[in-house]
């Protein structure tokens, strides 16, 4: 007798949809379980040693690590490690040690912002993919092309990017490309926010940020207070939740879809990946992402400032910033009727249970101070208090057999808390309240993770059974997303068990392939479960079931040890360390550079002097100075024309400044000031780089590349930059590292500023001052005032826009570097830059003229910093330049 059992996999289509990778967060084990059981195909994690963006993240050891990627392997699930902080040149041979054991491990991919950690990793295992971490603020075709000799594998899209500006990044670049789809939004680009480290002393790009965003601003315009009335929270976004736009983010070619939350809980993981894993899934299966209110607001439990698009439907300053609260608020319930001892009367818009915790805004707040969360504790920040649901009674009833356990929505119910559970003396009738814990639904979700897997993946049995001939059972495990085009490709595993003993003809009960795949079948407890099976019954053979469930264990056994087993890699260590080692030898003064790329400019004999003007009146100021260089930073590119006749008639070296973010269709802006020809161009990101090395320009890479280590500096230089300007996440021991560690003439330092705190694609002026949405409808207000904002401690920040309507808020005090300036001219740095603000001339030609005594040893760094009022310090912290310390022993 002859059998052929078909598969029983259904037929693909004919051209299936590319389905792009769900990728979750997981700071702890729990967290990772939850990603995994909920339908996560990748997760992303930091490690304990640092250099990850979520410091307050509990993190994994490296100890873990080998243990976690045989999980994920097991469960066809990929891993991440976050190496996205900028890098100190001290902490090199750290990273080279964390670097290893990452590639050790199996780790599937490393997300860096730092260009030298990229450098690194490349450097010691090719296998390791690197993907550019949304901190490297890749916004577009163009600086995608330049980041791409880095070796990258994939680029993390910011967030402030639209789904048409994302296809046309697609259609323009062959690189993988990766969004975020769900999570808190950060009002400033990331790797561009420089508020915590200005205000608290906390740096983002260190993963320390304190969430400065989230607190309340009072706004100044035109020298008056304007009352914005319960607009209080101008620069705190609302949640980003894209699953409507799932679909379109399909079309537009992303290959993987991020949420955001690696702070968060593995209940909220488990929610929001679960919900995710369903709304892509509808999406390819559809076309469409339906999510019902229940569904909604299951998300909104988890956490939620409020759900927005985001940016994905384009720039809709209202609807991202309302301005009314920046805490999590879970559902909105209603609003108190009338408040009774300690319960409040409301007419819900949800159910609500005893035990569920609400949050009720408050008409007073408690104050808070700088370096401070904004976010903190309790969950119930900013303005409002919270408390659990002590009783629930229906209005104008009194019996206590009206007392409820559950009240559904549209009830008019008395809500009680317990005894001081909540200051009524802070809470007014008409306050908005919300829900945002159901204890129930985390019990629910606690249930979708632990114990035995509950999610498992599909397995291709083949046997053939032939009398006279040893059983053989074939079991073959799909690589991840081989059913679909996916960017999760690796190759399909394929084990085989063979039994000891030739098959005998059967009397009676010859086996069957419903018997087979019965017994085949019975994967319970294990991560698998059978797709399909295909069997040869050749000569009516007999297969007795204790055969048949001894050879499924060992399959199974054998299965899961080649998914767990680490893939081969070579991990070279002594390619990273060899790039820990400094590029200049331990006497700044008189050894030799170590290695010195042929674009590296002469050594100035006298330290240089440069002015960043924003007006034309500092500009002229400058040239009549004297200066050696002055940089136009104008708001109206259009005006460079200008700054580059006034400076040439001056007699003085020009050089103009490009945007700071560059975004699809906006090579324009670039191409305008290489058109006015300057003497050079101050770059601010990867496009207008190129594109001014290209042009033969003299270029200078700005502080926004941010330069913190002598292999990220060396990387600009071997592409054709004069200098690079030091990062400002430098306080003064770093940056004296740094120069340890680099020649001198490569770097430009900063050594007064006001602090460009927050740099947003969110426009405040159109917000708040303006009926439009966009820069397509607001007027422009920012033409026709002067605004600022004004902090919790009272200080007045400068807001500014540029010439493509990004707004960047200054820091209301200058800062001056003035006392570590002579160190760093003994040490061999060759230009010191002033950036002005609304100095007008006369203030202008103050500032030049004491840094330039300052430069020449006329004056000390104390001298300059008092009588400027300025804040003395570097970076992040002031530190200090000991002389009985040699960086150099470090590196």
């Amino acid at each position: 007798m002859n059998q052929s059992v078909a598969s029983n996999r259904l037929p693909q289509p004919a051209n299936p949809v590319r389905v792009p990778e769900l990728l979750s967060p997981a700071g702890s084990w729990q967290c990772a379980e939850a990603a995994v059981e909920n339908g996560a195909d990748a997760i992303y994690f930091g490690v304990d040693r640092g250099f990850n963006a979520r410091s307050r993240a509990a993190n994994f050891g490296l100890g873990d690590l080998p243990d976690l990627m045989r999980m994920l392997r097991l469960r066809g699930v990929r891993g991440y490690v976050t190496l996205n902080t900028l890098v100190f040149p001290d902490e090199m041979r750290s990273l080279v040690e964390v670097v290893d054991a990452i590639a050790r491990a199996g780790v599937d991919a490393v997300l860096v912002q730092d260009f030298g950690v990229a450098r690194v990793v490349r450097s010691m295992c090719s296998e390791l993919e690197i993907h550019a971490s949304t901190q490297m603020s890749l916004t577009s075709a163009e600086t995608i092309a330049v980041a791409e000799e880095l070796g990258l594998s994939r680029v993390v899209l910011a967030r402030e990017l639209s789904i048409g500006e994302i296809a046309k990044i697609r259609s323009a670049t062959p690189m993988p490309l990766e969004a975020f789809i769900h999570g808190a939004l950060c009002v400033a680009y990331s790797g561009q926010c420089l508020t915590s480290e200005s205000l608290g002393g906390r740096s983002a790009n260190r993963g320390q940020c304190a969430q400065a965003c989230r607190l309340p601003y009072e706004l100044v315009c035109d020298g008056e207070d304007r009352n914005l009335g319960d607009v209080r929270y101008l620069l705190s976004p609302q949640d980003l939740a894209g699953y409507a736009a799932i679909p379109d983010m399909i079309n537009a070619g992303i290959d993987s879809l991020k949420i955001e939350g690696r702070l968060k809980t593995p209940e909220y993981v488990a929610n929001i990946t679960g919900h995710y894993r369903h709304a892509i899934d509808q999406a390819v299966s559809t076309g469409t992402v339906r999510v019902s209110q229940r569904d909604r607001q299951e998300m909104e439990l988890s956490f939620s400032r409020g759900f927005a698009p985001g940016w994905l439907e384009g720039n809709d300053h209202k609807r991202l910033v309302p301005g009314v609260r920046a805490a999590k608020q879970g559902i909105a319930l209603g609003e108190i009727d009338e408040i009774r001892g300690d319960e409040i009367r409301v007419r819900i818009s949800a159910d609500v249970s005893l035990g569920d915790g609400l949050a009720i805004a408050s008409a007073t707040e408690p104050r808070r101070t700088w370096g401070e969360d904004a976010y903190a504790g309790s969950g119930f920040a900013d303005n409002h208090q919270g408390g659990r649901i002590y009783s629930i009674k229906l209005a104008g009833r009194t019996k206590k057999t009206e007392k409820l356990k559950t009240a559904t929505p549209g009830s008019d119910v008395w809500i009680g808390f317990g005894r001081d559970a909540i200051d009524f003396s802070r809470i007014d009738e008409g306050a908005a309240v919300f829900k945002n814990d159901d204890p129930k639904l985390n019990k629910k979700l606690a249930a979708t993770f632990g114990g035995k897997p509950r999610r498992t993946r599909g397995i291709d049995i083949r046997v053939a059974a032939r009398t006279g001939k040893p059983l053989r059972v074939i079991a073959r495990i799909a690589a991840i997303g081989d059913d679909v085009q996916s960017t999760n490709c690796n190759e399909p595993i394929e084990v085989s068990v063979v039994a000891d003993t030739s098959l005998e003809v059967a009397n009676k009960h010859a086996i069957t392939k419903e018997v087979l795949a019965d017994k085949l079948g019975r994967l319970g407890g294990t991560p698998f479960h059978l797709s399909s099976i295909d069997a040869t019954i050749m000569g009516a053979p007999l297969v007795p079931l204790g055969l048949l469930n001894a050879l499924r264990r060992d399959l199974i056994e054998k299965l899961t040890t080649r998914l767990e087993q680490t893939p081969s890699r070579t991990v070279n260590t002594e390619t990273g360390a060899a790039l820990v080692t400094g590029l200049r030898a331990p006497s700044a003064q008189s050894a030799p550079f170590a290695e010195i790329p042929d674009v590296a400019p002469d050594k100035p004999s006298t330290p240089k002097l440069s002015v960043l003007c924003r007006t034309m009146e500092q500009l002229e100021a400058s040239v009549a100075a004297g200066v050696d260089t002055v940089i136009a930073d104008f708001h109206d590119v259009r005006t460079h024309r200008d700054a580059v006749r006034v400076a040439r008639e001056g007699g003085a070296h020009v050089m103009l400044a490009s945007i700071r973010m560059q975004k699809p269709g906006e090579m324009g802006l670039i191409r305008q000031i290489l058109k006015y020809q300057p003497d050079a161009v101050l770059a601010r990101n990867l496009a207008a780089l190129d594109a001014a090395v290209s042009a033969g320009l003299e270029t200078v890479a700005d502080f926004s590349l941010n330069i913190a280590n002598h292999r990220s500096a060396e990387w600009l230089m071997e592409r054709g930059v004069r200098r690079v300007t030091t990062s400002y996440d430098l306080n003064a021991d770093q940056l004296d590292g740094l120069v340890a560690a680099t020649p001198g003439e490569w770097l430009e330092v900063v050594m007064h500023q006001h602090m460009p705190m927050f740099h947003m694609e969110h426009c405040v002026f159109c917000s708040v001052l303006s009926p439009g949405t966009n820069k397509t409808n607001c007027g422009r207000p920012c033409d026709r005032h002067v605004v600022q904002l004004r902090d919790r401690v009272g200080k007045l920040h400068v807001l500014q826009a540029d010439i493509a309507c990004r707004n960047t808020l200054y820091n209301a005090t200058p800062q001056s570097a003035a006392d570590v300036v002579g160190s760093l001219i003994e040490r061999g740095v060759g230009w010191f830059r002033i950036e002005l603000l609304e100095e007008n001339a006369t203030e202008a030609g103050e500032i030049i003229r004491l840094y330039r005594e300052l430069l020449c040893g006329q004056v000390s760094g104390p001298e300059v910093w008092r009588r400027l009022a300025a804040d003395n310090r570097v970076g992040v912290t002031r530190g200090t330049l000991e002389a009985k310390r040699d960086p150099l022993a470090i590196l």
